[in-house]
C-alpha cells in the first residue's frame, strides 16, 4: 500500500510504502512539546520505504538519541527518527489517510494527560522499562523500537 502525506502548506511531501511497522499514542512529554498536543500518534515505515516527493523537512535534533523533523515555513511536525535505526515515524495527521493508520497501543502512559480518554480496546502494556523513560523528565526513547540498530541515521 502507498501512503501519501505532506505538511500543512504542501511544501514538504512525501510517500510511504507499507504496511507500517507500527502505528501507536505516544504520550512522553517530548512528544506532547514537540506536537502541541497531549500526545503524538506516529506511524513507523522502513527508513527505505519514505520518498521525500517535494521539499525536505528541517532537522532538529531533539535529543541525544533522536532528531525530529518539520516543515520550516510552516512549523508541522513530520518525523522522529532514532539514531542508528532504519525506521522513521511519520506523524499520522500529516497522511491523505489517516484513517487507515489506526493507533493500537499507547507509550508512556506515565505521562500522559489525566483529561486524556484512553480506549478499552487499546493495549496498554506497551510501556517502556522505567529505565528507558524518566516520568516527567524530557526523554525521547519512549518510541523506540526493540530490533536491531544499525548505523546509518540518513533521514532527510
Amino acid at each position: 500500500m502507498t501512503y501519501l502525506g505532506s505538511c500543512l502548506c504542501g511544501r514538504v511531501q512525501f510517500k510511504a510504502e507499507g504496511p507500517a511497522i507500527d502505528v501507536h499514542y505516544c504520550h512522553c512529554r517530548m512528544c506532547q512539546r514537540a506536537t502541541g498536543s497531549a500526545f503524538a500518534i506516529l506511524a513507523w515505515f522502513d527508513l527505505g520505504d519514505v520518498l521525500w516527493t517535494h521539499g525536505r523537512p528541517k532537522i532538529l535534533r531533539s535529543s541525544s538519541t533522536a532528531q525530529r523533523g518539520f516543515c520550516a515555513d510552516c512549523g508541522t511536525p513530520l518525523l522522529l527518527h532514532y539514531d542508528g535505526e532504519h525506521r522513521l515515524g511519520l506523524m499520522v495527521g500529516t497522511f491523505e489517510r489517516a484513517a487507515d493508520l489506526v493507533p493500537l497501543r499507547h507509550a508512556s502512559l506515565e505521562s500522559r494527560l489525566p483529561w486524556t480518554d484512553i480506549s478499552e480496546n487499546a493495549d496498554k502494556d506497551f510501556i517502556q522499562p522505567a529505565a528507558a523513560v524518566i516520568a516527567g523528565s524530557m526523554s525521547d526513547t519512549c518510541c523506540r523500537l526493540p530490533g536491531p540498530q544499525p548505523t546509518s541515521s540518513e533521514i532527510s
